[in-house]
């Protein structure tokens, strides 16, 4: 007998929005697999203050996802404002 065993609210997959598709790829993605993509996009394009490693300074793109209002955001926050591009 097989025992069906949970998945984890971090790796069920979840429906991703346009602005962040545009970054991390189509949906549904596990909000792992989202936050290694994001990093891998904001890495490939030397988005990272060179100051201070914490804050991102987005791109265009990246904007759309984070607030266009921010110039800096602290990769603490960033997470924040990237779940709210996440859904069930």
């Amino acid at each position: 007998m097989a025992i069906k065993q949970k998945i984890s609210k971090f790796m069920q997959p979840m429906k991703v929005s346009e602005d962040l598709a545009a970054v991390v790829g189509k949906g549904p993605l596990p909000r792992t697999e989202v936050t290694k993509k994001l990093w891998a996009y904001i890495k490939s394009r030397k988005l990272q203050d060179p100051k201070n490693k914490r804050n991102i300074n987005p791109d265009e793109k990246l904007g759309r996802v984070l607030g266009s209002s921010k110039k800096s955001v602290n990769m603490f926050e960033m997470t924040k404002l990237v779940n709210k591009h996440l859904t069930y």
